[in-house]
């Protein structure tokens, strides 16, 4: 069902420039956008998509209003990739197909279990005895939540994420392991998104905690007694090991792998890829990884590495010989 133009800026605001009965059918990239569909520039570098797009709509911020003058239409806003996010919501709620069941009848809920009255559980998930769902959170197929976890409201968890599975906790006696029972839970905020086949286990003695607004990508490993402070977003493969605290709106980049017991301030960055290896007490962007070059170089360059502490030592005699001769 198409949307006209006078509809999205009615609800979404911004200045609409043009054509106001305008039907869209779909959103779409600049570069494909057809001429009943709406696209967006968000950053000067795609000016050139914008004067070849043949997109119906184009939402810009007002540096670009002169460029869009000669469009049938545009909406003019001071952040357009907000706008667009916002768009996306609005398209998805317009367009969503009727809900099914509150909870799927493939679903396994324990009678001890608390789910809010508006909260989905989708097919084949397992919500395990004590564990608490929020109002308007949805569970979307094959989730675990574990013996007295806990998801606030309106998270969106999806497929195949496991939550409170025990963490990974053994006593090395005589050459064998001893398990650790892990009685702590999860706790999870309000407006949490768990990507797919994510893992949050639980803690050993007190709770794993996910703060209100946090959103992790596909694949993640969170460990036991992680916790993670509020709006802070990881991307795919990231790895947190056990009892790391992680500050409020962090970025982790993808691959990217923080050690256990380390702590990382408020507004911390981490490149992708990267190994924390040291706790952060500062703001701003840290990388740690090693450039990626032919086997041959890398094997020298490695090399040469274990060779620096010598080489730092020699260097510090040498200065001190330089000024002990100066000052003769």
């Amino acid at each position: 069902m198409p949307l006209s133009l006078r509809v999205i800026v009615d609800a979404l605001g911004g200045r609409l420039l043009g054509n106001a009965d305008l039907l869209i059918r779909s959103l779409a990239p600049l570069q494909t956008a057809a001429p009943d569909q709406i696209s967006f520039l968000s950053h000067a570098r795609y000016q050139s998509q914008l004067a070849q797009s043949a997109a119906g709509c184009v939402i810009v911020h007002p540096a670009f209003e002169t460029q869009v003058l000669s469009r049938e239409a545009a909406i003019i806003t001071d952040d357009p990739y907000l706008y667009f996010a916002r768009l996306t919501q609005l398209w998805k709620r317009h367009h969503a197909d009727s809900r099914g069941p509150r909870i799927h009848p493939s679903a396994v809920v324990d009678p001890q279990a608390v789910v809010a009255d508006d909260a989905q559980i989708g097919p084949q998930c397992v919500v395990e005895r004590g564990a608490v769902i929020g109002a308007g959170t949805v569970l979307k197929s094959r989730v675990t939540v574990g013996e007295n976890c806990s998801l606030g409201a309106r998270c969106i968890v999806h497929a195949g994420v496991v939550i409170g599975a025990d963490g990974f906790g053994f006593a090395p006696h005589q050459g064998q392991w001893v398990k650790i029972e892990q009685l702590g839970a999860v706790r999870i905020g309000d407006d949490v998104e768990i990507g797919a086949n994510t893992c949050i286990d639980r803690g050993a003695l007190e709770d794993t905690v996910i703060e209100n607004g946090v959103k992790l990508d596909n694949l993640i490993q969170i460990g036991h007694n992680v916790h993670v402070g509020a709006h802070t977003a990881m991307a795919g493969c990231v790895g947190v090991a056990g009892s790391a605290r992680i500050g409020a709106h962090c970025t982790v980049g993808g691959g990217a792998v923080v050690l256990g017991h380390l702590t990382l301030a408020d507004h911390v960055h981490i490149s992708a890829a990267s190994v924390v290896t040291r706790s952060i007490l500062q703001p701003g962007q840290y990388t740690g990884m090693f450039p990626l070059d032919s086997n041959a170089n890398w094997e020298k360059n490695a090399a040469s590495l274990k060779q620096l502490s010598r080489l730092r030592e020699r260097i510090k005699a040498l200065e001190t010989e330089i000024q002990n001769n100066k000052e003769i």
